[in-house]
């Protein structure tokens, strides 16, 4: 026993020389054209704020990026960008060659809104409405894909003002539908993989960032797995209608439906380890009946699962049908699942991740980079990440005078981003890109 708790130990102190040795790196050397970086976020401000508000005050829904596109696509073209339209619908590709030889680099920006009603007021607010799931509702870059548009024109400006210094090649990557595509339609970072946007030229590294309430210029990263996959899915327990106050006379779908969610929370509890890969199974809706005194004949219940490993994911999404279909089964009722595949984990590549951390210390600040939990959020930036490295971060834009605990999140119709983020993000995407070609 002594032996193996000292093993125990020496594995503990290894894995925490590691973690100190990642996060106690000194900034790396600047790439040549680092100091022309910083002087062009200042001198392009103006516009990227012109950009932002404009893309905040006229926002479109998933796969209706139409005019988003166009405006996108105009700029990229002004700056010498060969640009591709329409893909996975309305995404826009850029691709700026260098004047040397060398990789390629992705940088990506997401450009869709939701279909929610602003209330923050701003004299560039949004008053626009749209149609969706057949309903006309409010829409708002609620978050914040105004602000990851902006920055990445911002990123492409500059980087095309040094194209022949360049030792390689920067592909821009405008993708639609991240929130979801249209009910039926499809779209977002898995379609745009499809039509090969990570192919011609074939990209070695991809970066993204989003803006998140953390303090203004803080950078939040993580090595390895950094957001949750997420699954949904539907039961539909099938009993036999009966008369509320002869339930013997019939099979209960509602009790079956309770003992299923209830059977549901063990897979967290007692199936997971929960020490190695934390994970969440949620029901989020239970329907059916609509008299006290009828027992229905079928109920549905709609829940979502996120975890932080594919193979714990998977695990899940077997036990969820295992238990839904076992525990109805022993109650002479039947239960079917329909399970929809979300987005995979958004993991880090350790390596990239270590390589660019130096890159992100430098740019922001050592006192402004920290290392971040998981969180149960999702990004298909994912599937960019199954293809290439990839390395995803956080950039804050609460103001300085609010408390980050208590201002209105991601999705809020209140949520607020300040723009004095927006220099930042700029000087942080470019320097990415720039570090990653000159193999800093």
């Amino acid at each position: 026993m002594r032996k193996l708790i000292l093993l125990v130990a020496a594995a503990v102190l290894a894995s925490q020389a590691e973690t100190i040795r990642l996060h106690a790196q000194t900034p790396s050397a600047a790439n040549p054209l680092a100091a022309e970086v910083d002087r062009l976020a200042t001198e392009l401000n103006p516009q990227v704020v012109a950009w932002r508000r404009d893309f905040h005050k006229n926002p479109e829904l998933g796969n209706r990026e139409l005019r988003t596109s166009k405006v996108i696509a105009d700029e990229l073209r002004k700056l010498g960008f060969e640009v591709t339209m329409n893909v996975a619908t309305t995404g826009v590709v850029g691709v700026l060659r260098g004047g040397k030889p060398g990789p390629v680099v992705a940088l990506r920006s997401d450009m869709d809104a939701l279909p929610v009603t602003e209330q923050v007021d701003l004299p560039f607010k949004s008053t626009v409405k749209a149609q969706w799931n057949g309903q006309e509702v409010g829409v708002m870059h609620a978050c914040g894909h105004d602000n990851h548009m902006a920055i990445l024109l911002g990123t492409a400006t500059a980087l095309a003002r040094m194209k022949d210094r360049l030792p390689g090649t920067v592909k821009v990557i405008f993708q639609p539908a991240e929130e979801g595509p249209p009910p039926g339609e499809t779209g977002g970072a898995e379609q745009m993989v499809k039509e090969n946007v990570l192919e011609n030229p074939k990209v070695d590294a991809i970066f993204g960032l989003h803006v998140f309430p953390f303090r203004v210029g803080e950078i939040v990263y993580r090595s390895g797995p950094l957001m949750a996959s997420t699954d949904s899915f539907v039961i539909k327990v099938k009993g036999r209608q009966t008369h509320g106050a002869i339930p013997w006379g019939g099979i209960d779908p509602i009790v079956v439906g309770s003992q299923i969610v209830m059977g549901l929370q063990t897979i967290i509890s007692r199936s997971i380890n929960i020490t190695e890969a934390p994970a969440v199974v949620t029901i989020g809706r239970f329907t059916g009946g609509n008299r006290a005194n009828i027992v229905p004949e079928e109920v549905e219940l709609e829940g979502t699962i996120r975890a932080f490993n594919e193979d714990v994911r998977a695990d899940i999404q077997r036990r969820v049908r295992q238990i839904a279909t076992k525990i109805a089964e022993s109650a002479g009722a039947t239960a079917t699942m329909e399970m929809t595949l979300g987005y995979p984990v958004t993991r880090n590549d350790e390596k990239l991740t270590e390589r660019m951390l130096p890159t992100l210390r430098r740019v922001a600040g050592e006192e402004n980079v920290r290392f971040g939990p998981l969180t149960g959020t999702a990004e298909d930036f994912s599937f960019f990440q199954q293809k290439v490295p990839g390395m995803f971060i956080f950039l804050g834009v609460t103001p300085n005078d609010q408390d980050p605990t208590k201002v209105a999140m991601n999705h809020s119709p209140l949520f607020f981003a300040d723009e004095a983020a927006l220099p930042i993000g700029v000087k942080v995407m470019t320097n990415l890109a720039l570090d990653y070609l000159f193999g800093k």
